[in-house]
């Protein structure tokens, strides 16, 4: 058996110091504006900072100031992510709005060769191969598997900050520890409960499709999700899928094919992820059979959103939430089919329904939607 030494130390990268480092012309919310200022102040006071945002409130947008401020003053910062996917997606983001900043991408299989940039974005096990090395640590997704519930990439975040270094939390589904926290005092950080473009999230709709899992047995999609599918496609809208576990994936995608041959799907440990994903983007793919691990990250306009099995136990409320949260994204289509077939309603179903009522409630009344 053969192993990989890895070798870590403190190595003082001397910064640069970017003048003008942001390029970017938007305008935030006024949720955005509470959030970016606060950011600011923690990278300045190097603070610990949380917040806690709904999906599709902007949470990237909400950073930027925060990370110029950072680099104006020759300091490193990295935005750290469990998911490969949604370090492919910020990575182009945050490389446009900061042009002159050499943005590095790191995940499993890539060279480093770029790991001593100023900015970074990496999937938490990256930060394996960092030492007191950033100013500013910033950690998206703070409850996504596989950092939720490892403790070695806990060790690894706080390894790889300087000892004193600004922290900043994000997710859209906080575990109780973080609620309470914030609830208690012993954490600052900010609740942003509605969406930058000012509509609502869209609610999920329940719907019973029978015994599925029968059906599939002899090879039938449950009639009520072929309508509901056929609707879209005809309509040529981009549809996610999402089913409980990588053995649908390739079974459902295949019966499927019968409505439209480019249909496709995908999983963790698929080589052509990245591809498929790619290409699902530019309208090459109209829908995809996916698992969980698309729950987070990806912003497609005008998507519509279907769970089969919404009843097993791999849908907890904030894998529900979250994967309720990629519909409706697009301040251009702001509205988005989000509809969960099951064999019977659970818990986190009714329960991941009404956080999504809760927060359009909530943002109704702080002035935050229309």
């Amino acid at each position: 058996m053969c192993c990989t030494v890895l070798v870590r130390g403190i190595a003082e990268i001397s910064g640069e110091n970017y003048l003008n480092p942001l390029q970017w012309e938007g305008v935030l919310s006024a949720g955005q504006e509470l959030a970016a200022q606060s950011v600011v102040d923690a990278v300045k006071q190097k603070e610990s900072f949380f917040i806690w945002a709904v999906c599709g409130a902007g949470k990237t947008e909400m950073l930027f100031r925060g990370i110029a401020e950072a680099l104006q003053k020759g300091e490193r910062v990295c935005i750290a992510t469990p998911r490969t996917d949604v370090v492919l997606e910020l990575a182009p983001r945050l490389q446009e709005v900061f042009p002159n900043i050499n943005v590095a991408a790191l995940y499993g299989g890539i060279l480093d060769r770029e790991k001593d940039a100023a900015l970074i974005v990496a999937t938490t096990h990256q930060l394996l191969r960092y030492y007191r090395a950033f100013n500013v640590m910033i950690v998206d997704e703070i409850d996504a598997f596989p950092y939720h519930a490892d403790k070695m990439l806990h060790y690894a975040v706080n390894e790889a900050m300087k000892e004193e270094a600004a922290r900043i939390y994000l997710t859209a589904t906080p575990d109780e520890k973080w609620k309470r926290k914030l609830r208690n005092g012993k954490q600052k950080g900010v609740i942003i409960s509605g969406r930058y473009h000012r509509h609502p999230l869209p609610v999920p709709i329940f719907r019973w499709c029978g015994n599925w899992k029968k059906g599939l047995m002899r090879k039938k999609i449950p009639r009520a999700l072929l309508q509901w599918l056929n609707m879209y496609l005809s309509k040529r809208y981009p549809i996610f899928l999402f089913v409980p576990h990588v053995r649908y994936v390739e079974e459902i995608s295949q019966l499927l094919k019968s409505l439209n041959n480019q249909i496709d799907g995908v999983h963790a440990e698929d080589p052509a992820r990245k591809e498929k994903i790619a290409a699902f983007r530019k309208g090459e793919i109209p829908l995809l059979v996916t698992t969980t691990i698309l729950e987070r990250g990806v912003t497609v306009k005008n998507l519509q959103v279907a769970v089969l099995g919404a009843e097993e136990e791999i849908f907890s409320e904030s894998a529900l939430v979250q994967i309720a949260g990629r519909a409706g994204r697009s301040s251009d289509e702001p509205h988005g089919d989000v509809i969960y077939f099951h064999y019977g309603k659970t818990e986190a179903m009714v329960r991941a329904k009404k956080h999504i009522q809760s927060m359009n409630k909530n943002a109704k009344e702080q002035g935050l939607i229309d």
